[in-house]
């Protein structure tokens, strides 16, 4: 029987008034299914966010300090070698467009039949899911470029000739949020929470 709304759902389950509630479940699917699947969504669109920008600011900061570094022996190289920042912000904007789109999804509703309540899980999940592929991916894209950045930039102080073969390693590496923000866009599309009508 479905209830009017997630807390008189989860009250229904009588669990005990402890820290530890979460232990007094048998199976994973109990636990899962007694937590709201907004906060599935919610959880899933500031993992988007917050790892993207996590991973945009490490690669800045590898970036940023090997550029200063070999700019004290070359100053030519820092405006070329810029781009490398700008590949570790677009890693951030990546993660900002999937929350933006993610958060246009949800829509509370309440409960009142169990085709409603399969249809909230599910989208649930679905925009967990796609914020958690976006949010790794742009994080260890963000590492990736920051770390090809640098090698960038030292190579550049030593032979300029190197800067353009390396960028395209650069290049490859910055792909790894693109591919992020495809496949969790893929995924979240799928998550339809149901309006009021």
């Amino acid at each position: 029987s479905t209830q009017s709304t997630w807390g008189e759902r989860t009250a229904e389950m009588s669990l005990p008034a402890s820290p530890f509630w979460w232990l007094y479940f048998d199976q994973w699917a109990q636990l899962f299914s007694a937590i709201s699947p907004y906060d599935f969504a919610n959880v899933g669109i500031g993992i988007a966010m917050g790892l993207s920008a996590i991973g945009a600011a490490w690669g800045i900061l590898t970036i940023g300090t090997m550029l200063v570094g070999c700019a004290v022996r070359d100053f030519r190289i820092t405006s070329r070698n810029l781009v490398s920042v700008v590949f570790c912000e677009a890693v951030a904007i990546y993660g900002l467009i999937v929350a933006i789109i993610f958060s246009t999804k949800v829509h509370v509703m309440p409960l009142t039949s169990d085709s409603i309540y399969y249809q909230q899980i599910f989208s649930g999940y679905a925009l967990f899911a796609g914020g958690l592929v976006v949010g790794l991916c742009n994080l260890f894209c963000g590492l990736a470029v920051g770390m090809s950045g640098s090698a960038c930039a030292i190579a550049d102080v030593s032979n300029s000739e190197l800067f353009v073969k390396i960028l395209i390693v650069e290049i490859f590496a910055s792909a790894l949020g693109l591919f992020g923000l495809i496949v969790g866009i893929i995924i979240g599309n799928e998550a339809e929470f149901p309006k009021a009508h």
